[in-house]
C-alpha cells in the first residue's frame, strides 16, 4: 500500500511525519491523471514505498521530508491554459531525480524554455515508437516498443539541455536531461497498453535513482479486515450485493471481520438487470453462505428523478429536478439518478428494519477506477470525471464525508479484487465473473431524442470517403489535393499512410457517421462524439487485422470521433442522418435483454467466456438500409458487440477475432442476434480504451 502519513512503512522508515525523513519513497505529484493510482501500484510492485500527492507540493516540503524522488502523472489540462494547475517550480530544480510523465513531460520542458504546441489531431491508444535505447530509462528495451499514447498537446522544441530520446515519426515522445537526472515520457509507462513500461519504471527507479527495492507488501487482507472492524465497531453495516465480484468480494470481507448479525445484505433487482439475474444471484450468493435479501423496484426505478447542478463548477450551485429515469436521454443524468435511487431504497430499508441512520453503515464495494473515473476527491484533486459511478453520486459523498461508508477495496484494481477473492476462498467461477455495471442495461442502451449532427458533420464525412479511397486518391496525379487528403497525410505516419493505402487498395470499404455521441476517455479527459461504422461487401474474417489497424487511425484524423465499428452484413450504402427516439422503456429494454443473453449463452456454449475480460452488449438507436428516396422512417435499433481484453481496467483493447476470439462463436451471435426482430444490423467495436471508453455511456 502507498504509506500513510505519520506511520511506519513496512522497511521500518518512519514516513512524513515531518520530524524524521524517509527511506526510499517516491513522491509521486497528481496532476489530474486518470492513471495516477496505478503509478503507485506498479511503484508498490517494485517493492519501493510511495505516496501520492497534491501536485503543487512545495519542493522544500519533499526535501525536508527525504523522498527520494517526483514523479510528475498525466492530466487533463493544457500547461498554457489560464486554468492550468499550479506547481512549485523548484520540484524540477531541488536536486531529486524526476520522471514526468504525459503532462509532467510538458511541465518539465515548457519549465526549461522548451515549446509545447496544441496539435491539430490527437494521439489515443496503443502505437509502436522509436527509442533510443542508450538512455538509462529505456536499457534493455527494443528500438521499438508499444505504448499508450493519449494526447492533444506536444512538444514541439526541446528544452536547451534537454535530447529527446523517442519518435512516433516526427513527433517527440521522450526527453531528458541526465545530468540532472531529469526525464520524460510522453506517454504512459504504468498502464498495461504500454507493453515494457514496468521494465522503464524500473530503470528510473533502479538503475537512475539508484533505490534498492527493499519495501515490504503488508498483507492486504489483514488490512481490509483490520479497516472494516477499526471502521464499523458495534455498528451494522448495509451492504448492497449486485452478486459481481467486487460486491461479492466486499461482502465476504465484512461477514470476516464482523459478526453475522452486523451484515445487512441487499440486492436490488432495479428492473436493468440481465435475464434472470436477480435469481442466480440470490442462489449464488446463498451458497456462498450469504443471507441475501431481494428486493424488486423497477418501477421505482423507472419513474425515479433527481436533483442535479445547473452549473457544476459553481461552488453553490442552482439544482434542478429531472425528468423520469424512463425519459431520460443523457448518461451522466441516468447514472446519478439510478446512483440517487439506490440511496434512497437503502434508507427505506433502514427505516423499515427499525434502526437509527447514524447507526449504519453503508457498505460498498467501491475500486479505485470507480472513483477515478467519477473524479472523486478521494482519488484525485485535479482529476475529471469521465462518468459518474453509481456508489460516488452526490448523496454517497455526502455520506462518506460524513464517515458512514465502508469501502475496503477502494485502494484496489479488478485484478487485485479477483486475487483478493481467490484468498477468501470464494469459487473462480465468482472470481472470474465478467463486470456487470451497477446501472445494469441502463447504460447499455444509447439513448437518444435527436441526431447528433453538428456543423461538423459533413466535414467528417468527407473526411471518412476520402480515407476509405486513400490508395486511389493519393495515387491519382493533380496539381490540387483535396483539404481531407492533405489532413489524412499531416495526420498519420509514413509507415501508417504506407499500410492504409495498401489495406485500401485491395479492400474496398465505407466508412458512415453516425448521429449519435458515445462516452470516450482521450487525454485524461472525458470525450462525448460520434462513431464511425466500417462496413465492406467482403467478409471481414480475413481481414480484422487490417480493420483494426484503420479503427486506430481514424479518431487520430478527427478530434470529434473516439470509437470505430464495423457492421456485420453487406456494405452499408446510406448515411444515416435521423435515429430511432430511444428511451430507457420497458420494449427497448426488453430487446437488448434478449440480444444480451443470446451472446453470453453462445459464450456459455463454447466454453469461450474466458476468452475475454468483459463483454458489453449495447442497443443503438441506428436503423440501417433506408433508402432517402423511400422516406422509410427510422423504427428498429442495432446491437454492438464489445468483447474486450484489460487487467487494470482503466485501458484495455478489443478482442481481435479469429486470435483473441473465436469466429465461430462471433458468427453464431451474430446470426442468432440477427434474427431478432426489431434489430437492423450487428456491430463489433474495435476502438481500444483510450479513446473509447469500455462502456458507451
Amino acid at each position: 500500500m502507498a504509506t500513510e502519513s505519520g506511520t511506519k512503512a513496512s522497511n521500518g522508515d518512519t514516513v512524513s511525519n515531518g520530524e524524521e525523513k524517509l527511506s526510499e519513497v517516491v513522491a509521486i505529484l497528481d496532476a489530474g491523471a486518470q492513471y495516477g493510482k496505478v503509478i503507485d501500484r506498479r511503484v508498490r510492485e517494485l517493492l519501493v514505498a510511495s505516496e501520492i500527492l497534491p501536485l503543487n507540493t512545495p519542493a522544500s516540503e519533499l526535501k525536508a521530508k527525504g523522498y527520494s524522488c517526483i514523479i510528475i502523472t498525466g492530466g487533463p489540462n493544457s500547461v498554457y491554459a489560464v486554468d492550468a494547475p499550479d506547481y512549485d517550480p523548484e520540484i524540477f530544480r531541488c536536486g531529486l531525480p524526476l520522471l514526468g510523465i504525459c503532462y509532467g513531460m510538458q511541465m518539465l520542458n515548457k519549465e526549461f524554455g522548451g515549446e509545447v504546441e496544441r496539435n491539430e489531431r490527437r494521439e489515443d491508444g496503443q502505437f509502436a515508437i522509436d527509442l533510443d535505447t542508450s538512455s538509462q530509462l529505456f536499457q534493455g528495451l527494443s528500438k521499438e516498443e508499444e505504448v499508450l499514447l493519449t494526447h492533444g498537446d506536444s512538444v514541439t522544441r526541446v528544452a536547451d539541455g534537454f535530447v529527446a530520446t523517442a519518435y512516433s515519426g516526427k513527433a517527440i515522445q521522450a526527453i531528458e536531461n541526465p545530468s540532472l537526472k531529469l526525464y520524460g515520457v510522453q506517454f504512459h509507462p504504468e498502464v498495461d497498453l504500454s507493453v515494457n513500461g514496468l521494465t522503464m519504471i524500473r530503470n528510473f527507479l533502479f538503475n537512475i535513482v539508484g533505490l534498492h527495492g527493499t519495501f515490504i507488501l503488508k498483507d492486504r487482507l489483514e488490512e481490509c479486515i483490520t479497516y472494516i472492524r477499526n471502521t464499523v465497531k458495534d455498528s451494522k453495516v448495509l451492504m448492497l450485493l449486485s452478486g459481481g465480484v467486487d460486491s461479492t468480494v466486499c461482502a465476504a470481507l465484512l461477514q470476516r471481520a464482523l459478526s453475522e448479525d452486523q451484515v445487512i445484505a441487499i440486492h436490488v433487482d432495479n428492473g436493468f438487470m440481465r435475464k434472470d439475474e436477480s435469481v442466480n444471484v440470490e442462489a449464488h450468493l446463498n451458497d456462498l453462505g450469504v443471507k441475501v435479501k431481494v428486493i424488486t423496484a423497477a418501477q421505482q426505478f423507472y419513474c425515479a428523478t433527481t436533483y442535479v447542478a445547473v452549473k457544476s463548477d459553481h461552488p453553490n450551485p442552482l439544482k434542478r429536478k429531472t425528468l423520469m429515469l424512463n425519459s431520460v436521454v443523457e448518461p451522466e443524468e441516468k447514472r446519478r439518478i439510478i446512483g440517487d435511487t439506490f440511496m434512497m431504497i437503502a434508507n427505506e430499508v433502514i427505516e423499515d428494519l427499525e434502526l437509527s441512520p447514524k447507526d449504519v453503515f453503508l457498505g460498498q464495494g467501491t475500486l479505485r477506477p470507480d472513483l477515478i473515473e467519477s473524479a472523486s476527491s478521494h482519488a484525485s484533486g485535479q482529476a475529471e470525471a469521465i462518468k459518474t459511478h453509481h456508489n460516488d453520486t452526490a448523496l454517497v459523498r455526502e455520506l462518506r464525508e460524513q464517515g458512514r461508508v465502508v469501502e475496503p477495496l477502494k485502494d484496489f484494481h479488478k485484478d487485485e479484487v479477483r486475487e483478493m477473492g481467490r484468498s477468501l476462498g470464494l469459487p473462480e467461477d465468482m472470481v472470474e465473473r465478467h463486470p456487470f455495471p451497477g446501472p445494469g442495461l441502463a447504460i447499455r442502451v444509447l439513448c437518444a431524442e435527436q441526431p447528433y449532427r453538428e456543423k461538423s458533420f459533413s466535414e467528417i464525412i468527407s473526411l471518412l470517403k476520402t480515407f476509405v479511397e486513400f490508395h486511389e486518391l493519393s495515387s491519382k496525379e493533380s496539381r490540387l489535393t483535396p483539404k481531407q487528403l492533405e489532413t489524412i497525410q499531416a495526420s498519420l505516419q509514413d509507415t501508417e499512410r504506407s499500410r492504409l493505402s495498401s489495406i485500401t487498395s485491395k479492400l474496398s470499404l465505407n466508412a458512415t457517421l453516425l448521429p449519435v455521441r458515445t462516452v470516450g476517455v482521450q487525454g485524461d479527459g472525458r470525450s462525448y462524439s460520434y462513431v464511425v461504422a466500417l462496413s465492406s461487401n467482403e467478409s471481414p474474417n480475413s481481414h480484422w487485422a487490417d480493420l483494426f489497424f484503420i479503427a486506430k487511425l481514424i479518431p487520430k484524423l478527427s478530434r470529434l470521433v473516439n470509437r470505430v465499428c464495423w457492421v456485420f452484413g453487406a456494405q452499408v450504402e446510406h448515411q444515416m442522418n435521423d435515429i430511432t427516439p430511444t428511451c430507457l422503456t420497458v420494449n427497448v429494454l426488453k430487446q437488448l435483454r434478449l440480444a444480451d443473453n443470446i451472446a453470453y449463452k453462445v459464450l456459455k456454449e463454447h466454453k469461450a467466456l474466458r476468452c475475454v475480460s468483459q463483454m458489453p452488449v449495447v442497443s443503438i438507436p441506428i436503423h440501417f438500409d433506408r433508402a432517402p428516396d423511400q422516406h422509410v422512417p427510422s423504427c428498429q435499433r442495432s446491437i454492438v458487440l464489445r468483447p474486450f481484453l484489460t487487467s487494470d481496467f482503466m485501458t484495455g483493447t478489443p478482442a481481435l477475432p479469429g486470435k483473441q476470439f473465436p469466429q465461430l462463436v462471433l458468427d453464431e451471435m451474430v446470426d442468432k442476434i440477427s434474427a431478432v426482430p426489431g434489430i437492423s444490423r450487428v456491430l463489433y467495436d474495435m476502438t481500444s480504451k483510450p479513446p473509447a471508453t469500455t462502456e458507451w455511456e
